[in-house]
Order: C-alpha cells, then structure tokens, then sequence
C-alpha cells in the first residue's frame, strides 16, 4: 500500500530533474499526476509513460507558469483530468545567467523571477481552492540559495527567498482550512540545472557538500511524498533543506 494512495497531485516542470524525479516518487507511492511542462513535451511524455507503468493514471499539460492565464488553464484541465487535486507542487524554474547586481539586465532579473516567483504564485494561486476542497497539501520547491546566496545570482536567489515567504504566508492562511503548505530547498541535484553548475565550478563544488555528492532527483521526490502523505500530518510553514549537509 502507497503512501499517497487515491492522491491526485499536480508538478509543474514535471517532465525533467527534480519535477520527474518528484512525479515518479509520487506515482510509486499511488498517486495519479499531472504532468505540466513549458517547452519539452517528448520528456514529459515520457516521464508520463513511466507514471502508467506503475499503474497509475498521468496526463501532460503544457503552459509557460509565468503565464498566469496559461496556469489557470493548466489547474483547470488537471483537475478536470484528475477529479479532483491533493497536491499541488510549484516546481518549474529558471537559472540565471551570472552577472553582478550591477551589471544585471533588467530583462534577466524579470525573466527570472516571472518564471521562479510569479510562477509559483499563479500556481498557488489556481491551486488552492482545489486543494482547499480536499484538506490538500501545497509544496514549493525553493534552493538552498536562498539562504547561502553568493556573488552573481541575485534574480534566482531572490526569487527562491521569495519563494519561501509565499510558503510560510500561504501556510498561515489556510492551516484553519486544513491545508498544509512547505517547501523544499534542494543543494545541487542532478537535473539539467545542477549539471550545468557542476560544468561551470568544477568537481570542486562537492567539497562543499559535507555528503560528499550531489542530490539525485529521487531523493527530492523521496522528500515530497513524505510532506505531500500522512506522515507529515503536523508539518507545515516549514524549509526542508536537503543539500547533504551544505547549509548547516
């Protein structure tokens, strides 16, 4: 018997990284999931299949989160999909391309944050009267940049600290209604995204990593089925940083 069994759940950016890795956790646990994806549809029809081939029920969405009109649209149709919406997870992101403050195009610091802030609070949004309805659960995936932060990403790290102020707040408003919201700040994980910043700073960055490795996409998708079940049934307007011991 799953954990999340009879459990309808929603992943933004679900075709790839950290999403698939999410989706798949949640579909071996009994859930039935809405894939959302922006540009890859073959890799979410693919993370689709494997959901089927656990026996469960998928359906891929595509819409640009940045795009509020498009979220709706997507909720609208995962719900209509699904019958009704559990979870919903706000996953999609951005990296940024490295520059100082400074020196930051404006058009890369709302680029960014359309896609990594805004996308995760028309995702909420739209979500929360769904998962309202079903004393859900909503979970946010944010980074541990947030809290490390450092030179030359301030669009993404901002973004992802905002991120985790829309968590505790949205967490406070609907604990009454009870709905449980908290987020998920991942290290460097082996998705596109991390793979890139282990090109960019070398093997080096594991040294940083008191574990001693990146984050594998299934170990995030561990940790969200753990918050979406029963088993976090007192947890909420919480940070689960899961980074190999990187921030301490």
């Amino acid at each position: 018997m799953g954990k999340l069994d009879g459990k309808t759940a929603l992943v933004t950016g679900g075709g790839r990284g950290i999403g698939r890795g999410i989706v798949l956790e949640f579909a071996r646990e009994g859930a039935d999931v809405a894939i959302n994806y922006r540009r890859d549809r073959e890799a979410a029809e693919q993370t689709a299949a494997e959901v089927r081939a656990f026996g469960r029920r998928a359906v891929v969405l595509q819409a640009d989160v940045a795009d509020r009109d498009a979220v709706e649209r997507t909720v609208a149709e995962a719900v209509t999909f699904l019958g009704a919406l559990d979870v919903a997870v706000a996953n999609s992101g951005v990296a940024a391309r490295v520059a100082l403050v400074a020196e930051t195009d404006p058009a890369e610091w709302r680029r960014v944050l359309a896609t990594d802030l805004d996308g995760a609070f028309w995702t909420a949004r739209a979500s929360i009267p769904h998962v309202i309805a079903r004393r859900g659960v909503v979970l946010f995936i944010s980074s541990i940049g947030a809290d490390m932060t450092g030179p030359g990403g301030a669009p993404y790290y901002v973004a992802k600290a905002g991120v985790n102020a829309l968590m505790k707040v949205l967490a406070k408003e609907v604990a009454s209604d009870g709905v449980r919201v908290n987020a998920i700040a991942p290290g460097v994980v082996r998705s596109d995204m991390g793979e890139r910043l282990l090109r960019f700073h070398g093997e080096a960055i594991l040294q940083t990593i008191p574990l001693g490795r990146a984050g594998e996409p299934a170990e995030i998708g561990r940790a969200a089925v753990f918050l979406a079940s029963d088993d976090a049934a007192w947890v909420t307007g919480k940070v689960l940083r899961i980074d190999g011991g990187a921030w301490m």
